[in-house]
């Protein structure tokens, strides 16, 4: 970690606007994670953690209204206590309008942790806002998650979190399906179309990139050896150049028709080449897939 001290992402925010998935997004960024701890153990997470094995360069918990008896307008005091044993402690608050949110419960038809307490689901709403209001005062950053989906969720945790804000530059390779379009933040995008596709296979269909049959069927076909020395070859020239200007990450797209074998092959390859190399900062997402 170069002496840097080790980070801690406090996930909370209302009910239904993306906590769990940001949670998940974190533990696939290799973040040790805890969801739903109270407020007032937090502190006591912190110095577990020393106690076990060191603290891990990058943690993140979830606290929200489901710990029936925390008070959490004290989170500021057990967020200074933590950081004082020792790590940079950051708070990410979830938002979304009450009309999405109310429709998010409805498809999903679960329930609000408040509903326990008796109120309809617009009250729980009303209720909670008010009981995290504290903690978004105090929230180093807020997203709102009205117009985003899963995907934009996702990828907006990993460029802010995995790449944005570590020490120079970073890279974020990510596959897409051409029929869904291009991602419009590329900064290189490769058309993986002209490469042999295992969806054509029985076995491998149901597969992903990510899968060892499909690597395999992959790498022993000459036109992905040479598309991936290529590709290799261009960005190891090209990289290290954009070091010199004044931005956190680079996204280097891989495109496929539907997102699942050649594209997600590419990036994790091509994202494994980068570290060989000596990226330290490398993060994939798969659009089609996350």
């Amino acid at each position: 970690m170069n002496g840097a001290r080790p980070t801690l992402v406090i996930v909370s925010g209302l009910s239904g606007s993306g906590k769990s998935v940001a949670l998940k997004t974190f533990e696939d960024l290799d973040y040790y994670c805890v969801d739903n701890l109270p407020v007032e153990l937090l502190p006591a997470f912190v110095r577990s953690m020393i106690r076990e094995d060191g603290l891990p360069p990058r943690m993140a918990v979830g606290i929200d209204v489901r710990s029936r008896h925390s008070d959490l307008s004290r989170l500021s005091e057990w967020r200074a206590t933590a950081e004082s044993l020792g790590v940079d402690a950051r708070l990410l608050y979830f938002e979304s309008s009450d009309e999405v949110l109310l429709r998010r419960f409805a498809d999903t038809r679960r329930r609000h942790p408040l509903t326990r307490l008796g109120l309809s689901l617009p009250e729980a709403l009303v209720r909670e806002r008010e009981l995290t209001a504290p903690l978004r005062g105090e929230a180093d950053t807020v997203i709102d998650t009205s117009t985003l989906n899963v995907h934009q969720l996702r990828r907006q945790v990993i460029t802010g979190f995995a790449l944005e804000h570590s020490p120079g530059l970073s890279l974020l390779f990510e596959s897409f399906a051409y029929r869904h379009g291009v991602p419009e933040e590329a900064d290189f995008v490769f058309d993986a179309r002209v490469l042999p596709n295992p969806h054509w296979d029985d076995e491998l269909r149901p597969l992903t990139g990510r899968d060892g049959r499909v690597r395999d069927y992959l790498d022993a076909q000459p036109d992905v050896t040479l598309y991936v020395g290529q590709v290799a070859g261009f960005l190891d020239t090209w990289l290290p150049r954009l070091r010199n200007e004044t931005r956190a990450y680079v996204t280097v797209a891989f495109g496929c028709t539907g997102g699942k074998h050649r594209s997600v092959y590419l990036a994790e390859r091509l994202a494994a080449h980068a570290r060989s190399q000596g990226w330290e900062e490398v993060a994939t997402y798969h659009r089609e897939q996350d």
